[in-house]
């Protein structure tokens, strides 16, 4: 116990200038060239002006930089402590968002903070990777099969789940459940608990596929036959794949796109915007892009990889699978492959909360790669 205090009190003593080293500069500037596609991008959405969207792009981007970087230097010891706290005002916010949130589009999922549209469902994922991971930290083989461990991380993930899917965001909701699945494999879970929660779900799906509202049913009968309901339904996903088609190997050139800038292309700014990528710089850009997005997400592997502690591995790796579904989602939903579900594409769609969200993760991600030599101890190992 001596020995375990004097550690943490050295490395409580590490410098500022110590754990700015410590950061992986290459990876900032990765990230910075995924913000810069979504300015090159909502730059052409804006019709080839700043305004409205890239300037706002921008202003954020160097907010979430400067976020990301003090969240990087802050000690993961502290962060696994907070993880709770986290938690429960996550959950609070998505309470808050059921009584007073603002509704837009026929749903109710975000908060006016003065000018600014928070969107808690967003933040909520991260809260829930870091009290997942801080549940699981150090737990044993043992400990992990016994199905009463579990209940409480059970409870934990369905809850937010619940608040989620009330708004109604069906989207958010099952990467919020695929999230939490992740941090229960990393940390352990008997596969064939998955099996028979997968085989629960299957059985459920026609059951759950009669309670999903008018717009929902209708996105996936959308997907299987998108040219039922050309002018209606279908009227986005035949757009994006026109516009996906037209760009050809090389596109068509920077803010040279008709469908986006004649505006057949729907929700350019957010949404689609990756089509609209993929119409004026072609296969060649679209999968540039993609190649930079699957940097990001490798890298958040490799701290999980390289991570000492549990904690740091298993927020990695739910920080890592938040990202990655996220651009799968997106990517998936432009090109037909998955039901359309409003899902943004983070550090390049236009909207303050996934910025938020994914700056806040990365700077998570960071700690952990800068503390990752760290001792850390359970809070229930603690006398």
């Amino acid at each position: 116990m001596i020995f375990e205090r004097r550690l943490l009190a050295r490395e409580r003593g590490t410098g500022v200038l110590e754990k700015l080293w410590q950061i992986p500069w290459v990876f900032v500037l990765l990230l910075c060239g995924v913000g810069g596609v979504g300015y090159v991008a909502l730059y052409s959405a804006g019709g080839g002006a700043a305004e409205p969207y890239a300037a706002k792009h921008a202003i954020r981007f160097g907010f979430g930089l400067v976020l990301m970087l003090s969240i990087a230097l802050v000690d993961i010891r502290l962060i696994a402590r907070l993880a709770w706290l986290g938690y429960a005002a996550g959950v609070g916010l998505l309470v808050l968002v059921a009584f007073h949130g603002q509704v837009g589009g026929g749903a109710q999922r975000w908060l006016d903070l003065g000018g600014f549209q928070l969107q808690p469902s967003e933040l909520m994922k991260i809260m829930l990777v870091l009290a997942l991971a801080a549940w699981f930290h150090k737990a044993s083989w043992e400990r992990i099969g016994n199905p009463l461990f579990l209940i409480p991380p059970i409870v934990a993930v369905l809850v937010p789940a619940a608040l989620i899917l009330r708004q109604p965001n069906l989207g958010t909701a099952l990467i919020t459940l695929m999230v939490g699945g992740a941090v229960f494999f990393a940390a352990g879970v008997r596969l064939w608990k998955f099996a028979i929660i997968l085989g629960a779900a299957g059985v459920a799906a026609p059951i759950a596929y009669e309670h999903l509202h008018d717009y929902q049913r209708a996105r996936i009968t959308t997907f299987l036959d998108p040219e039922s309901d050309p002018l209606g339904a279908g009227y986005n996903i035949i757009q994006s794949k026109i516009a996906l088609g037209s760009g050809g190997f090389w596109g068509k050139g920077f803010l040279q796109g008709t469908q986006g800038h004649l505006n057949f292309l729907p929700e350019k700014q957010t949404d689609f915007i990756f089509t609209m990528l993929a119409e004026e710089f072609g296969l060649v850009g679209a999968l540039s892009v993609l190649g930079l997005l699957a940097t990001v997400v490798a890298f958040g592997f490799l701290v999980a990889l390289r991570s000492r502690h549990q904690f740091g591995r298993l927020l990695a790796v739910g920080l890592a699978t938040n990202y990655f579904l996220y651009v799968f989602v997106n990517i998936a939903m432009v090109t037909g492959a998955i039901p359309v579900g409003g899902v943004p594409l983070p550090l390049i769609s236009h909207g303050g909360s996934a910025m938020l969200t994914a700056m806040v993760g990365f700077g998570l991600l960071m700690s952990a790669h800068v503390h990752r030599e760290a001792e850390l101890v359970a809070p229930r190992d603690q006398p």
